[in-house]
């Protein structure tokens, strides 16, 4: 069963018949075809992607599930008219994508149709559940990944300025066929380092713990690691929370599998850095999902429903970290899969010894 074919299904076991997919990375996951302008329309009966002249010979050579029409006369208008012609009467749109102006202008130009919700929380239920193509994406990513990271190391020097490692990971990437990076890449150093998602500066590596959040994107899936290393000789204080962070990581990695609460695993390495005194020092979930966007459900965080399981195709980050205000901070993360029995699939193979750079 496609994509498409599933959320078909989904649609109408959730009481809607039709759907409106505007958003670039939705359309992408149903279609297999990026682009920036238009709309899917689910159908019971066929399904279309609407563009302009841009993308339209593209389409037709790559799109095979869905019948591919040139906008005319304006992408809305054309799209009311598919609708209108196809005798539609209510159609579903991604409630969490779309911006309260298109919402009204969905409401005006449709009228006599009735604009349901729920879009959005489908597609991200079978995002969650990625296939073995999917799998085979992310994992070429985090390769590209780990390969920069090896690369980094080489570079790292106190001369170089946190841009410069920033931009050397992502010109790394790209060199060796990553079609962009996963999101910013974070390089902080010093007391920046205890800014989660700090910014590189233009300064040069300040001495201290050097946090290197960064990923790859391959063929429109997303790669996600983090490595702190030292600039400089690590005191005693900053190796305890270096090995509180990663003891954190690998007792959670040895609990993480199939069928426990998303709560419990945040809460197994949350428990080790409480106990070692930096609760309050851990603000952010334990991890993620990852796939087409950089953050995606499941969430690995206390405030997880009850309900939320870990299943089989999730892939989620393991990132627990420790931040001290004005002073430094230290986070580890891998990404990893569930497997169909239950067990964990670590795509991250990069070392996590402590390394100082003098």
């Amino acid at each position: 069963m496609t994509r498409l074919e599933r959320f078909g299904e989904a649609l109408r076991a959730a009481g809607a018949e039709c759907a409106v997919i505007s958003s670039e990375i939705n359309q992408r996951y149903l279609s297999g075809f990026p682009f920036s302008d238009g709309y899917i329309l689910v159908t019971p009966d066929e399904d279309f992607l609407l563009t302009d002249s841009r993308y339209i010979e593209a389409a037709k050579k790559h799109v095979n599930d869905l019948s591919v029409i040139l906008a005319s006369g304006g992408m809305l208008a054309s799209l009311k008219r598919l609708i209108s012609d196809k005798g539609i009467s209510e159609v579903a749109i991604e409630e969490a994508d779309l911006s309260c102006a298109d919402l009204k202008k969905f409401t005006e130009e449709f009228s006599g149709v009735e604009i349901k919700f729920g879009a959005s929380e489908i597609l991200k239920g079978l995002r969650a559940v990625k296939s073995a193509d999917e799998i085979a994406k992310i994992s070429e990513a985090q390769r590209l990944t780990d390969e920069a990271f090896s690369h980094i190391l080489d570079f790292l020097s106190p001369e170089r300025t946190e841009s410069e490692v920033a931009l050397e990971l992502e010109f790394f990437m790209r060199r060796r066929g990553a079609e962009g990076v996963a999101f910013d890449t974070i390089a902080v150093s010093g007391e920046a380092s205890s800014l989660p998602h700090g910014v590189p500066s233009d300064v040069p590596l300040r001495r201290g713990f050097l946090t290197m959040d960064f990923g790859a994107k391959v063929d429109g899936y997303c790669s996600d690691m983090t490595r702190t290393v030292v600039i400089g000789r690590a005191d005693e204080e900053m190796k305890r929370i270096y090995s509180t962070v990663l003891t954190a990581q690998q007792t959670a990695l040895s609990f993480i599998r199939g069928g426990i609460p998303c709560r419990d695993a945040d809460e197994a390495a949350r428990s080790v850095i409480r106990e070692a005194g930096f609760g309050a020092n851990f603000g952010h979930s334990l991890g993620h999902g990852v796939g087409m966007f950089i953050h995606e459900f499941p969430n690995l965080s206390p405030k997880a429903d009850p309900s939320s399981v870990l299943r089989a195709g999730n892939v989620v980050t393991v990132e627990p970290g420790i931040y001290i205000e004005g002073k430094y901070g230290c986070r580890i993360e891998d990404m990893i899969a569930i497997r169909e029995d239950g067990s964990v699939h670590n795509f991250t193979q990069s070392q996590k010894n402590l390394i100082e750079i003098v």
